[in-house]
């Protein structure tokens, strides 16, 4: 277990550096602004494939189960994953899922960052829809097992350390503008501040 955790570590310090406005600054520096086009594809690409080794130590370290959701709750915690899911898409949609992926930038380059705040849709209701629901989809796993669970623990740690550091990110990105969305919308869940 501790390996696996240390590999949530590893994984999220190296994701929370490359995210990070001083790495993309001096990132800029080196490559141009041309090079950096191709920047958020490769992180996002990046990103999937050095979770792959933090999941597979999931998979083959010594573990055991400790519970199964029986029917008809099972299939209830499906359907709920699966509208977590879907309101994911629906999130990153609503950011511009090209603009997201990268796939933007590489085909129709600009030369400023035009980054906007989104604070329409899901984002009316709470500043970072993707981390709830992404944490609702992992929470309603139907059939548990330890190693599953320190995963789970450790993603939502991070997870939630992650948009702290996000939202400070997001304020010295938009300013007054991120500091009036924060005030009057909740960060996770509807209607709580």
């Amino acid at each position: 277990m501790t390996w696996l955790i240390l590999s949530v570590i590893l994984w999220g310090l190296i994701h929370s550096v490359m995210a990070s406005l001083t790495f993309r600054a001096k990132l800029t520096n080196w490559l141009g602004a041309g090079g950096m086009r191709f920047y958020r594809l490769f992180f996002n690409i990046f990103s999937v494939i050095t979770l792959v080794p933090v999941l597979w130590l999931a998979k083959v370290l010594p573990d055991s189960m400790l519970y199964t959701i029986q029917r008809p709750w099972f299939y209830l915690m499906l359907f709920g994953q699966a509208l977590a899911a879907i309101v994911e898409v629906v999130g990153l949609f609503q950011t511009d899922v090209w603009e997201f992926a990268g796939l933007r930038q590489i085909i129709s380059p600009r030369v400023e960052d035009e980054s906007r705040l989104v604070v329409k849709g899901l984002y009316q209701y709470m500043r970072h829809p993707l981390y709830t629901f992404g944490l609702l989809f992992i929470w309603l796993t139907p059939v548990m097992s330890a190693n599953m669970l320190v995963l789970y623990i450790s993603m939502t740690v991070y997870i939630l350390i992650g948009a702290h550091f996000e939202e400070r990110k997001l304020l010295r990105e938009f300013g007054e503008d991120y500091a009036r969305y924060k005030e009057n919308t909740p960060m996770l869940l509807p209607r709580l501040k």
